[in-house]
């Protein structure tokens, strides 16, 4: 099951130790960047609350890598491994009423938590998306902080780096590329436990004690006593190359 994600296994150590200055992505056109779009779901009239829509996003994200069709042989195939044989770029967009209906209708897959709503597409060169997506805003997408309550034991935990402020939007990419690290390391078991829930997962803002305690100085060792994986930003947009912004970790 976990095959079009070993690229991001075998990456993830080295890109974890590279020096700041040297984890920022070459500038490219258009036509050469692959990224996912994440569609979030943000009504005028009913804005949808963060934490729950950061939670769908996050499990939209890994849902559709994971799907049957983007398995070998499935029409999601080639996309999804040609994305994930480079950078895992994710870029949020806002939508509302029709325009969140159309998007419906491009390939992907939509994940609803406590009313929020996210749907990630299949990801694809920025410069061919369709217009259903390029005429979603990027900007728009914050929403105000909310008090989620404690974290279930029984998801995995992607707690956002407490000294970093990031839109929803931005949050909403770092939480999903969470999520695919997180899945790439895990066992065919625990993944299909995993699938068997719809990759739901939980989303909090970490203490400073806890991101000091799970931070990987030492990635080996550390997923092997907390299963914490970390997310490192390239630095496109709101947040300073080699930034890490989330801590995933397995809990069971």
């Amino acid at each position: 099951m976990t095959g079009l994600l070993e690229p991001l296994a075998a990456r993830y150590a080295s890109w974890l130790g590279l020096p700041a200055e040297e984890t920022a992505e070459p500038e490219a056109a258009p036509d050469q960047v692959r990224a996912m779009p994440v569609i979030l779901r943000i009504e005028r009239s009913e804005p949808p609350t963060r934490t729950p829509l950061l939670e769908a996003a996050a499990a939209a994200a890994l849902a559709v890598c994971l799907d049957e069709r983007a398995q070998a042989g499935g029409d999601w195939h080639e996309p999804v491994r040609a994305w994930l044989d480079g950078h895992i770029r994710k870029v949020a967009r806002r939508a509302r009423g029709a325009h969140w209906n159309a998007v419906q209708d491009l390939a992907g897959v939509t994940v609803s938590v406590a009313g929020a709503e996210a749907r990630a597409l299949l990801p694809d060169r920025v410069g061919a998306l369709p217009k259903e997506v390029t005429r979603l805003q990027v900007s728009g997408t914050d929403l105000p902080a909310d008090e989620p309550g404690p974290a279930p034991a029984d998801r995995p935990l992607l707690l956002l780096n407490p000294d970093v402020t990031m839109t929803a939007g931005k949050a909403a990419a770092q939480v999903g590329h969470g999520t695919m690290l997180l899945a790439a390391l895990l066992d065919d078991d625990r993944l299909a436990a995993w699938r068997d829930r719809g990759f739901r997962c939980t989303v909090r803002t970490a203490t400073p004690a806890d991101w000091q305690r799970l931070y990987p100085h030492d990635p080996a060792a550390t997923w092997k006593e907390h299963r914490v994986v970390a997310v490192r930003d390239a630095g496109f947009t709101e947040i300073a190359p080699g930034t890490v912004t989330v801590l995933a970790q397995w809990r069971e």
